[in-house]
């Protein structure tokens, strides 16, 4: 291997720019709830979850291609990326009356 061939890949790879619909998606989540905190799970080649989760207990996810894409968006959007799902933060999270009833039906059918 060429002395810097393996820095040559993470240059590449941090030039990629977080789409801007996702940037506003997040921005957008934040403002309506008063703030948001993120939590990024990798999905394989899918990419990554960014799961949103609002100050008011609502929450969301948004879609990026990778990890790294998905931090950058974050980061953009002024979102607090926290490392792992968190006591604190999963006790914030308010499902709604829907996602209940949804969940539900799911452990019925079984």
């Amino acid at each position: 291997m060429a002395d810097g061939s393996d820095t040559t890949l993470t240059a590449d790879k941090t030039g990629e720019q977080a789409p801007n619909g996702l940037v506003a998606g997040i921005k957008s989540f934040a403002a309506e709830h008063g703030g948001a905190k993120a939590v990024i799970e990798y999905v394989g080649k899918r990419g990554a979850r960014i799961v949103l989760v609002g100050s008011d207990g609502a929450w969301a996810d948004q879609f990026a291609d990778g990890t790294d894409t998905a931090r950058q968006a974050c980061a953009k959007a002024g979102v607090t990326v926290e490392n792992a799902w968190e006591r604190e933060l999963m006790d914030q999270m308010r499902p709604s009356n829907d996602l209940w009833r949804s969940m539900a039906r799911r452990t019925m059918a079984r």
